[in-house]
């Protein structure tokens, strides 16, 4: 039965890999267009996961998405991988990227295959129609970066300075804040809406009650404070679906978070110096296509004079590199 149904692919066969801080995608397309499987494994940023663990996260995604019968027809692969482009860091990160990933394909039976390692922003610009070489690329998802692509190639990065230090108007940003306002109507210090509720009945569930007095308050914020610094700090981002069901809910505090992000990511497109009429691909959670930021950004980066493209990851613009890179003469890649 696998037999028969390995026929109808028209070979050769590629593999493009998107490669995120939240979870690494990959999809298979035969030479004619059509999907011939997807997979998806743990977190793909070539610099803050392990080594090991991304061999292990790009194996299971590429494993799944490309039948083991197929795999002698892959000619190439590509992955864009968060951590990997260009600026800071970005020599490690696409080195590292480029040497898990050979480790995976090895694994899998796919060494043989040509392979490609491009940054995250850079596979996300080539998703858009007619898979692009150059254009601006907003991504915010767990995190938050803003490229300029010229020649598939990053030239200038805003942001993407990781939870600490940046990210601003990610999904950590998002939770980090949610989180920081619950504190501050546990103090008294703001209101106790329907965003504050969420928030405290995810993180400390049961404790959470508007009448405590000063002594219950107080115990409050302490577990609060100890449920935040035993997380790894990327675990805040997870925070950030409740501000959009508060803002559903009418929470003016949730609607102003998310106007805020909104308003902060332009502001990190307006640092690359756009161009009316250049193209704009955002993605990512919280501006792909359906993505809750996704209208509110479209608004505040209007008087730009963009064209904008909601995609929602970076495995179509990886696949259409692949089929380019297994297109292209000998020695030319």
């Amino acid at each position: 039965m696998l037999n028969e149904s390995i026929t109808q692919y028209a070979a050769p066969l590629t593999v493009g890999i998107d490669a995120g801080g939240t979870r690494v995608r990959a999809r298979c397309v035969a030479a004619d267009g059509r999907v011939v499987g997807a997979g998806h494994g743990g977190p793909g940023n070539a610099l803050s996961v392990e080594r090991p663990a991304m061999v292990r996260h790009l194996a299971q995604a590429v494993g799944a998405a490309v039948p083991a019968a197929l795999r002698c027809e892959v000619t190439a692969v590509v992955g864009g991988f968060a951590g990997a482009g260009e600026g800071a860091g970005s020599v490690p990160g696409r080195s590292i990227a480029e040497e898990c990933l050979a480790e995976a394909l090895t694994r899998l039976g796919l060494g043989r295959a040509a392979l490609g390692v491009h940054g995250d922003v850079e596979v996300a610009c080539a998703s858009a129609p007619g898979a692009p070489a150059d254009g601006l690329v907003l991504i915010a998802g767990t995190g938050a970066v803003a490229a300029r692509v010229a020649g598939r190639r990053t030239v200038r990065v805003v942001d993407g300075d990781g939870w600490l230090l940046g990210d601003t108007g990610s999904g950590f940003w998002l939770g980090r804040q949610a989180l920081r306002g619950a504190l501050r109507a546990v103090d008294g210090r703001a209101p106790w809406g329907p965003l504050v509720t969420l928030v405290l009945d995810r993180v400390v569930p049961g404790r959470a009650d508007p009448a405590l007095d000063w002594a219950g308050r107080h115990r409050l914020k302490q577990a609060i404070a100890q449920w935040a610094y035993a997380q790894r700090p990327v675990v805040l981002a997870e925070l950030s679906p409740l501000v959009v069901a508060a803002a559903g809910q009418g929470d003016a505090w949730a609607r102003s978070l998310l106007d805020e992000a909104a308003e902060r990511l332009a502001d990190t497109v307006r640092a690359l110096g756009p161009v009316p009429g250049e193209s704009l691909v955002v993605t990512g959670g919280l501006l792909g296509p359906d993505g809750p930021l996704g209208e509110r950004l479209r608004l505040a980066v209007a008087p730009l004079g963009l064209r904008c493209f909601a995609v929602p990851d970076g495995v179509d613009g990886a696949v259409a590199l692949a089929r380019l890179l297994a297109a292209a003469p000998p020695g030319t890649s």
